[in-house]
């Protein structure tokens, strides 16, 4: 156990849930960011609060409203007195066909993918470089591979890849600044892009033949943050070696 904190966006439900249960199960204080699902935060909050007395909380917050960022860091540090970790999770996630991209869908997951994890790591960094922490950004494979229809959040994603290596060089020696890849993890809700037919395609091409789970990536956020001191600049693909295959 230890005494560490970590901010990690969008994390009431799915991956930032999985990861804020994973690293809080090994010592780690939370800061829960929503924006609409306040109240799976709140029930996750207090799950971890009965665990270990006063080891979350909840901040809820658009990141898109960009000046509001700040905020975010500034009320986890006056709740805990220090900063450790920023896991930058929260995403945006949907096609955009080219013929019919629009600059709503363009500020959407840009806004979510890549210029909120800058502005976030802006606004840390004082804290951690205060403390020698680290910077995990949950990317996606298709960063480096694109997926078809997915054109602008193909491009944030990459964005977010290309502001993790920048960071690392912005932010050392004293921060470092590293990635994790899915693949196939919790299939997207209500996205009928993923039919019953492609998943099953996706599902027998994955070497590993399973799909990902939240614990697969927290495993591997915890790995960066707590066992990871002479790494950073890199990303790691945890997809069960699906974009070996792709």
């Amino acid at each position: 156990m230890h005494d560490k904190v970590v901010l990690i966006t969008g994390a009431a439900r799915r991956v930032g849930a999985g990861i804020a249960r994973h690293l809080h199960e090994h010592g780690w204080r939370v800061a829960l960011h929503c924006r609409g699902a306040r109240a799976e935060a709140d029930s996750l909050a207090e799950q971890f609060n009965e665990v270990r007395t006063d080891s979350a909380l909840v901040l809820q917050a658009d990141l898109h409203d960009t000046a509001r960022l700040p905020a975010l860091v500034d009320a986890t540090v006056a709740a805990f007195g220090r900063l450790d970790a920023l896991v930058n999770n929260a995403s945006s996630f949907f096609p955009t066909e080219v013929g019919a991209i629009d600059e709503a869908a363009w500020h959407d997951l840009m806004g979510s993918n890549l210029k909120a994890p800058l502005f976030l790591a802006q606004a840390a960094a004082p804290h951690l470089a205060a403390s020698g922490g680290a910077i995990v950004g949950i990317v996606d494979i298709h960063a480096e591979r694109p997926m078809k229809s997915h054109l602008v959040y193909n491009l944030a994603k990459a964005g977010h890849a290309q502001l993790i290596r920048a960071l690392a060089i912005e932010l050392a020696p004293q921060v470092r600044v590293n990635g994790v890849a899915p693949g196939s993890n919790i299939w997207p809700e209500g996205d009928s892009f993923f039919d019953a037919g492609l998943k099953a395609q996706i599902e027998a091409s994955i070497p590993l033949q399973r799909t990902g789970t939240p614990d697969d990536l927290a495993r591997t956020v915890r790995f960066l943050l707590d066992d990871a001191p002479y790494i950073t600049g890199q990303i790691i693909a945890v997809d069960g070696g699906r974009s070996v295959v792709l």
